[in-house]
């Protein structure tokens, strides 16, 4: 840089600190306020604002965006800048952002508001549990038919030594003694995999008017019904039962909902009413997603009673105790329990 750029260099500067202070002078009223009435708020000091201030807070947030907006388009200095972008940023949270904190919305959620989404989408879970049992029952129909067929609806992986043919003692030896198997833990950890994979398939595709949701649970209830028909013959069918009531209940459960709430989308899609389709769709989206979030949490308990409870009781009368208490609990929750939406909104 020579000698004759300096002054005009200089004599830049300060043309635009002096645009800088002129432009701060002017607005910095509006900024101090908001970020006055923003540090009350984030302290949790609501009460101490006055009405007029709490009607002149969209207001103020406006102003300052624009301020924001101006102050990037004419380069002013970096203190402004940074000043205004994170007061923009702390305002938006206050204006726009979520009213309650994570405790209060798991509160209402848990407080009614999961029950609430359950009871609303009865119908389907109604059709979702008749087609889990007629899965079920299909599974075993076609093995008792075919005894190839368990191999079609029961992989290997899953399957291990619970195959046809197997003896008595065979069979019975993967119901009990499974502390000290660690192998039972991979076949436990397969099942609850599966299980948590048709959970949330069964949800994801009920937007194709909820056939598929459908399809999917008569292929994984009738596995089911397979294995069942292969205790059974062995003369183990009680204790096969007690075996997978433990963490059954809960897990059996979680897929039921899951399937009801892709089911409830799908027949929002299909017969939307008087509303628009998109609407409709949307009102189920939410009450659907709603159920979901409950079901993650009740895949998590199937997953401890799994991986603990099962391996800790190896007698069938105290597996059917424990499994019995969750099924009682869940339906106690959910049909018994009168909470209300209250913070959370299913619809």
């Amino acid at each position: 840089m020579n000698a004759a750029s300096l002054p005009n260099s200089v004599s830049a500067i300060e043309s635009a600190a002096l645009r800088s202070d002129r432009f701060r002078l002017e607005r910095e009223a509006d900024w101090q306020r908001l970020e006055a009435i923003v540090t009350r708020m984030e302290k949790g000091r609501l009460r101490r604002l006055s009405d007029e201030d709490l009607l002149a807070l969209p207001g103020l947030y406006r102003t300052v965006a624009s301020s924001l907006s101006i102050a990037r388009e004419t380069s002013l200095d970096a203190a402004t800048l940074a000043y205004l972008e994170v007061l923009v940023q702390r305002a938006w949270f206050v204006v726009y952002g979520p009213r309650t904190s994570l405790w209060d919305w798991l509160r209402g959620f848990l407080g009614g508001g999961w029950s609430a989404a359950v009871r609303a989408i009865w119908i389907d879970l109604t059709v979702a549990l008749a087609v889990m049992i007629a899965g079920v029952a299909v599974g075993w129909l076609l093995v008792a038919h075919d005894v190839n067929w368990y191999h079609a609806l029961v992989g290997g992986d899953m399957a291990g030594s619970r195959v046809p043919g197997a003896t008595p003692q065979a069979l019975r030896g993967t119901l009990f003694g499974e502390a000290d198997r660690p192998g039972m833990s991979v076949f436990a950890a397969q099942l609850f995999s599966n299980n948590a994979q048709v959970s949330i398939l069964a949800f994801a595709l009920g937007f194709a008017f909820g056939l598929p949701s459908l399809m999917l649970l008569v292929q994984n209830m009738a596995s089911l019904g397979a294995m069942l028909w292969l205790y059974s013959g062995a003369g183990l069918l009680v204790d096969f039962a007690g075996w997978l009531a433990v963490h059954g209940t809960t897990e059996l459960f979680a897929i039921l909902l899951a399937g009801g709430a892709g089911l409830h989308i799908g027949r929002a899609l299909a017969f939307p009413g008087n509303r628009p389709i998109l609407q409709a769709a949307s009102e189920a989206g939410r009450r659907s997603a709603l159920v979901m979030t409950g079901v993650v949490l009740m895949l998590i308990v199937a997953a401890l009673l799994e991986g603990f409870a099962r391996q800790m009781v190896d007698q069938t009368f105290g597996r059917f105790v424990i499994g019995g208490f969750m099924l009682s609990l869940w339906c106690a929750y959910f049909f018994a329990f009168r909470g209300n939406l209250g913070k959370v909104r299913a619809a």
